[in-house]
């Protein structure tokens, strides 16, 4: 079992579910349904996985659902389905929230040869799931931590003493190298660095659009900051590679699911 199921089901459970064990025999077996109640894309399913031995997925991860429509059923004692059920449907609603929105935003960019990247704004210790569920909704994961990519933001270029100076000291780690400019100043700079993974941060469209121009092929251009469901599309058609947008993990909605148990 992962850490983060582990954590989760000792935080809620304790030194016993009280409720469970004071109203249902030890050896009464029962069979239960997850069932979506609205509309979403769905997430987490592997979590199940880990909580439940006799376990039917009626779903995958990514798939589409409608209200009403079961996604998962288990079966065996009672006491084990009751106890688990909130830290199940706590990880599918908070991963298939994720996934819902990732959805939205890959939808809203289609056409435009413009990717969605997620980003680290996630829920700490949940990462590793939100980014996979991010990934079923289809878009595209950014780097998983600051362990695996290079990625020198303004502070690093002060800390540096300049995004030339930034730059020029990232090359030694043998990795792709991106950086965030946010003057025509720096950007230039940055081109003139052999920069080839430019971040441009809080422009609006208009301006991303004339950048990017600027920029004429010679870096993939990514656009973050300030990218939401309803102007997404508008970054997207100035031409760059990438939108990166934070709220697909930090305000995604928890999705209405449901536990239906039977004897």
């Amino acid at each position: 079992m992962s850490p983060i199921v582990r954590l989760a089901l000792e935080e809620d459970i304790g030194t016993g579910d009280l409720t469970t064990l004071a109203c249902v025999p030890e050896e009464r077996q029962a069979h239960g349904r997850f069932v979506a109640r609205e509309p979403l894309v769905i997430a987490g399913l592997d979590v199940l996985r880990e909580l439940y031995d006799d376990l039917t997925l009626r779903k995958r991860n990514g798939d589409r659902c409608v209200a009403d429509e079961t996604v998962a059923e288990v079966a065996g004692p009672a006491r084990l389905l009751l106890t688990r059920e909130r830290i199940a449907l706590n990880f599918l609603q908070r991963l298939s929230g994720v996934a819902t929105a990732a959805r939205q935003f890959a939808d809203a960019v289609a056409g435009t040869g413009c990717r969605v990247l997620d980003t680290r704004k996630t829920t700490p210790g949940m990462r590793l799931l939100e980014k996979a569920a991010a990934a079923a909704g289809g878009i595209v994961n950014h780097r998983i931590g600051l362990f695996d990519a290079i990625l020198i933001k303004n502070n690093h270029i002060a800390a540096a003493g300049g995004v030339r100076q930034a730059i020029e000291s990232a090359r030694g780690a043998g990795l792709p190298i991106e950086i965030e400019v946010r003057t025509r100043a720096e950007l230039d700079e940055a081109l003139a660095s052999g920069a080839q993974h430019l971040l441009l941060d809080n422009l609006t469209p208009a301006e991303a659009a004339e950048w990017v121009r600027h920029i004429a092929g010679r870096a993939k251009v990514e656009l973050s900051g300030g990218i939401t469901l309803a102007n997404v599309r508008a970054f997207a058609e100035t031409g760059a590679d990438f939108v990166s947008s934070g709220a697909i993990t930090h305000s995604a909605r928890a999705m209405d699911l449901s536990f239906r148990l039977e004897l």
